[in-house]
């Protein structure tokens, strides 16, 4: 069984994965509380935030530390970072959190 919350990032500039990029997730109560931290693989993927079966509804963010990426390929990037908020409300579902990426711009959507 896989995580509840997984990403996908991809470098549009490039066309492949972006591999290595570090990716933070939080569940924001009233304090931000950091839940799992992860590079994404070589297909870049993280598929393995959290323990299956223990999401709960609430507020969560996942923050993309693309300055790492930019700075590992030797490229200049617009965008330090990338936080992508977003709203659980049935822990029986599955959230895939696409990021779509390049040095000047980024868009994300909610993936299967």
């Amino acid at each position: 069984m896989r995580s509840p919350i997984t990403t996908h990032i991809l470098d549009t500039a490039l066309g492949r994965p972006a591999a290595g990029v570090p990716v933070r997730l939080d569940r924001l109560d009233t304090e931000c509380h950091t839940l799992a931290a992860a590079r994404t693989d070589s297909d870049g993927r993280v598929v393995d935030l959290l323990d299956p079966g223990s999401l709960t509804p609430g507020t969560y963010r996942m923050y993309f530390d693309t300055a790492a990426y930019w700075d590992e390929l030797g490229a200049e990037g617009f965008y330090p970072y990338v936080e992508i908020v977003f709203a659980v409300k049935s822990t029986d579902e599955h959230y895939h959190v696409p990021l779509l990426l390049n040095p000047y711009g980024y868009s994300t959507y909610r993936g299967s």
